[in-house]
């Protein structure tokens, strides 16, 4: 059974972006907005600040109570789209129960979503246009090339429909001549139709749903679930994905959880900030 390990995948992708940042007569800029004191979302937003900084990026951290109004939050955002020396803006999710998430994204310029989430940037990915791509299922894409996996051809099932995941992905496997389907809570007898699958994507959020009996002998499995279940000894998260460890056994490669799809989430990110630069700067 291989093992498709994001690590490597990201590190190579930043050496591509340091080169290109470097080769520009201008730093691209990354402004993350966060709102609140989500203990996973502190953590995460420094991750993307420390790895933008690490490889040439200007980037800046605009944090928020909690208690900020969405009419505020808005204004914000329409003067960072305004800006001519921001090149990506990222509002950090989840948000507090009292302000959208959707019509922030509804008011975020789309040629500096370098999350990838405007209806805009989604209505161009679904039709073939260049777009400013969602960043997990795109890292997703980039580890199957990095490990040689093509998808052309195949049958591949893609369990979960969120618009962060499961359809913008399904959406870039059928870009790749994969025949796709979409499965979710929904569907009927799940482990019959992801048995179908030559490759098979776990995007749900829940513990171990992917079970051995579920996957055909030597398929490939991403997965992407990262689901909290705890804490060890030392007070740190313990994580697992949505693909029981038994799978290794079945599957002739594997994504693990952590350290599979994970790191290419933010290297997309940045990767995307980078596209955005120079597609407004040249």
């Amino acid at each position: 059974m291989r093992l498709l390990a994001g690590p490597p995948v990201a590190e190579a992708l930043y050496s591509e972006l340091q080169a290109r940042i470097a080769a520009l007569l201008y730093t691209p800029h990354l402004r993350v907005v966060r709102v609140g004191e989500d203990p996973a979302s502190v953590s995460y937003v420094r991750l993307k600040d420390r790895q933008a900084k690490k490889i040439g990026l200007s980037s800046q951290v605009d944090v928020f109570p909690e208690s900020v109004s969405q009419a505020e939050l808005l204004e914000h955002i329409a003067a960072l789209g305004a800006d001519p020396e921001v090149d990506g803006i990222l509002v950090q999710s989840p948000t507090p129960p009292h302000i959208s998430f959707n019509t922030v994204l509804q008011h975020l310029e789309p040629d500096k979503d370098v999350d990838g989430l405007t209806p805009v940037n989604t209505g161009r990915l679904w039709m073939g246009l260049p777009a400013l791509e969602p960043c997990t299922p795109a890292g997703v894409m980039r580890l199957l090339q990095h490990y040689g996996i093509s998808v052309a051809g195949k049958e591949v099932v893609v369990v979960g429909r969120s618009n962060l995941v499961g359809k913008p992905l399904a959406a870039m496997l059928l870009r790749s001549n994969a025949t796709v389907t979409l499965a979710h809570s929904r569907t009927p007898d799940l482990g019959s139709v992801c048995r179908r699958a030559e490759v098979l994507v776990a995007a749900v959020g829940k513990p171990g749903l992917i079970t051995p009996e579920m996957v055909r002998p030597g398929a490939v499995v991403v997965d992407v679930g990262i689901n909290r279940v705890g804490q060890n000894e030392k007070g740190r998260d313990l994580l697992v994905g949505d693909v029981a460890p038994a799978v290794a056994e079945v599957a002739s490669a594997l994504t693990p959880v952590p350290g599979g799809v994970g790191p290419m989430t933010v290297a997309m990110l940045l990767s995307n900030t980078v596209q955005a630069a120079i597609r407004r700067r040249g």
